[in-house]
């Protein structure tokens, strides 16, 4: 299917092929002459052709960062590759290669023309991100699959495509069939689609493209649901309260603490377990809702500060356009006057005058730059301590709730405790009534011999400080972040 280039090495795409392209491509009178001896610059090329190189692997286009088009076609590359720096590329030929899959076009967000014609691929993927795809020539490859062109569906402004020469060409109902799933799609395999093939391809699979729209329609909610949910963590991060809004950090803390599920067995500790997670999970509720209330007070105050912010500097603005504005209505008649003055004495003096209402001008624009500077400073100042004292009342607040936990958490320890004494009593005096799993006796009796204080892991509380510590760390990051965001923001102010 493919051309053979059996006459020829392979060659490599190296500086020497690139620099004689450029030239040959380039203009060819004397401007052109002039640009070959000071040396073209590949960043200013916009049009490259490469055919008929017997090239075959794509290389050293890095370069070329602002092409717009580029032609491949007729050589003998096998992936495609090497393209990630050429992010402006609008059109792409990479027909009769021997391309077997479709990649590396990840970055290509603008390219509306692709042609892979005569090549050696089997299907349609990896094309999400050309999102400005118009055209797309597929034609003469082995493609057999009908689920490509449902994939195709999601590129709305496609309107030509090439299928001509692949197997799923061969389909008796090959053009209905594409028309039917690809309804915007003008031209199919060079051929104008009229608007009476489109009202019997959807007659003809109605039915099926009804489900297929219902299935992409739930997909899309799903997806949106998802995004929904990120967008909301992401909220939820900002204000370092991620996952405190039910029993996440709860049941992490246990879900890898084997010797602890073992003792729910023990008569009590499963009631005694649950009542400590629903007062853990209150705690946790109480923490992420006081977050999010001070993350919106800490948003209304920043809000708050660039408002202030820019109304003094369009206020500033406004003084001094205003005192540019009358020197400019003097400073045509000054002008005139002093052209029009033939006294040499009088016009030593009309332009010391005007001199002194140029210095005038400047001392005023320099005046109000000055108090704008004192004025922003101030305003800063006023942020800086009205963020330090939400913050300082945020770690306070939350340090408290924080402390709340770690009691709940030595209470619950401590009842824990007295069950497991007292029930590995029953078990000495043969008292205990209910049988428990062998691996909980082994697990009690083990402790039973090495003295009850050891029965609450050192490591397991060390691990939930530590998560708790953790908490607390996030805050304090928090808090650097938004001084690094007040510093910013006095840096730029005091560029202004």
């Amino acid at each position: 299917m493919n051309r053979l280039c059996d006459s020829m090495e392979p060659r490599v795409m190296d500086d020497d092929m690139l620099k004689l392209a450029v030239g040959e491509q380039g203009p060819q009178d004397e401007a052109g002459q002039l640009a070959k001896q000071e040396g073209i610059l590949f960043k200013d090329v916009l049009s490259l052709q490469l055919d008929f190189q017997n090239i075959l692997r794509i290389d050293n286009l890095w370069q070329f960062e602002n092409l717009r088009k580029l032609q491949l076609d007729n050589n003998l590359i096998e992936r495609i590759e090497g393209l990630e720096n050429l992010t402006h590329l609008v059109w792409l030929d990479l027909s009769f290669n021997n391309i077997e899959a479709i990649e590396g076009l990840d970055t290509l967000v603008n390219l509306e023309d692709l042609s892979l014609f005569n090549n050696r691929i089997a299907k349609i993927d990896s094309l999400d991100a050309l999102v400005k795809l118009q055209v797309l020539s597929l034609g003469n490859n082995q493609i057999g699959n009908m689920m490509n062109i449902i994939y195709l569906r999601r590129f709305k402004g496609l309107r030509t495509l090439s299928l001509s020469g692949n197997p799923i060409a061969e389909a008796e109902d090959y053009k209905m069939s594409i028309c039917a799933h690809l309804p915007d799609l003008v031209y199919l395999d060079f051929r104008r689609i009229d608007d009476r093939m489109k009202e019997l391809a959807e007659i003809k699979h109605q039915y099926s493209i009804d489900e297929l729209k219902h299935r992409e329609n739930l997909l899309q909610a799903r997806l949106q649901d998802e995004q929904a949910r990120r967008e909301e963590l992401e909220e939820h991060k900002a204000a370092f309260v991620e996952h405190l809004n039910g029993s996440f950090l709860f049941d992490s803390m246990y879900a890898e603490d084997v010797e602890g599920n073992k003792l729910a067995y023990l008569p009590g500790v499963s009631e005694l377990l649950e009542a400590y997670k629903d007062k853990f999970v209150i705690i946790c509720l109480n923490i992420f809702e006081y977050g999010l209330k001070q993350q919106e007070k800490r948003a209304v105050e920043l809000d708050t500060f660039r408002e202030c912010v820019q109304e003094a500097i369009q206020e500033n603005q406004e003084q001094g356009k205003h005192r540019i504005a009358k020197f400019e209505d003097r400073h045509l008649l000054s002008l005139s006057a002093i052209r029009d003055e033939s006294e040499p004495t009088n016009i030593e003096r009309k332009i010391a005058e005007y001199s002194e209402d140029i210095t005038e001008l400047f001392n005023v624009l320099m005046t109000l730059e000055m108090q704008l500077v004192e004025q922003l400073e101030e305003t800063i100042n006023m942020f800086e301590r009205n963020i330090s004292d939400l913050v300082g009342l945020f770690i306070e607040n939350v340090q408290s709730l924080m402390a709340q936990c770690r009691d709940l958490e030595n209470h619950h320890h401590e009842k824990l405790l007295d069950i497991s004494i007292n029930t590995l009593e029953k078990i000495a005096k043969g008292e205990l009534d209910t049988d428990l799993p062998d691996d909980v006796h082994a697990t009690l009796t083990s402790h039973l011999t090495s003295g009850h204080g050891a029965l609450v892991s050192p490591q397991i509380h060390q691990d939930e400080t530590t998560r708790n510590r953790k908490r607390v760390k996030e805050i304090h990051q928090y808090i650097d972040h938004v001084q690094n965001e007040l510093d910013n923001l006095e840096c730029g102010d005091a560029v202004d």
